[in-house]
């Protein structure tokens, strides 16, 4: 009992801590080979940006970012907001992450954190880890995905 006490104060510090960070000052390539700024890029006001951590070689990411390419119009139309996938691939993977893409024919940004220098700046152990920014804050997090997720998600997006 007690190790189940220290397990959970342990989650919620994690939490409260990753709640509370800012965006790093990092630069990642697009899938066009173009420099994107992680602080710069994704600061306007109001503006709600989901960040997805995800590998080509992780099925529940790759379900997750279905099942947000399928419902992202319909989020767009209520909330101003962007969402931007982060392959977490390696350079013996990468080249597997633009034809992916393109062939689920995914409509939003997607990054190449190949060193995994944001994963590790975001305290993202594994994938699929998802994010939303808010004024350059991080405002909510939400660890792995199980069908349904991604309606927990929009829930929060409305509160926000």
């Amino acid at each position: 009992m007690l190790k189940t006490i220290k397990s959970l104060f342990f989650f919620l510090t994690v939490s409260a801590a990753v709640a509370q960070q800012k965006m790093p000052d990092l630069i990642l390539k697009d899938l066009e080979n173009k420099d994107v700024s992680i602080k710069k890029d994704f600061v306007e006001k109001d503006k709600l940006y989901i960040f997805s951590f995800w590998a080509t070689w992780c099925g529940p990411c790759i379900k997750e970012l279905e099942e947000m390419a399928e419902i992202q119009d319909e989020w767009k139309q209520n909330l101003n907001l962007e969402i931007v996938a982060v392959s977490i691939d390696d350079s013996r993977t990468q080249k597997r992450v633009k034809p992916l893409v393109k062939g689920k024919d995914w409509n939003y940004k997607v990054l190449l954190d190949t060193n995994q220098d944001f994963k590790r700046a975001m305290g993202v152990v594994n994938p699929p880890f998802t994010m939303i920014i808010k004024n350059g804050k991080i405002v909510y997090t939400q660890n792995g995905y199980t069908p349904g997720s991604e309606q927990e998600l929009y829930n929060k997006l409305k509160t926000l």
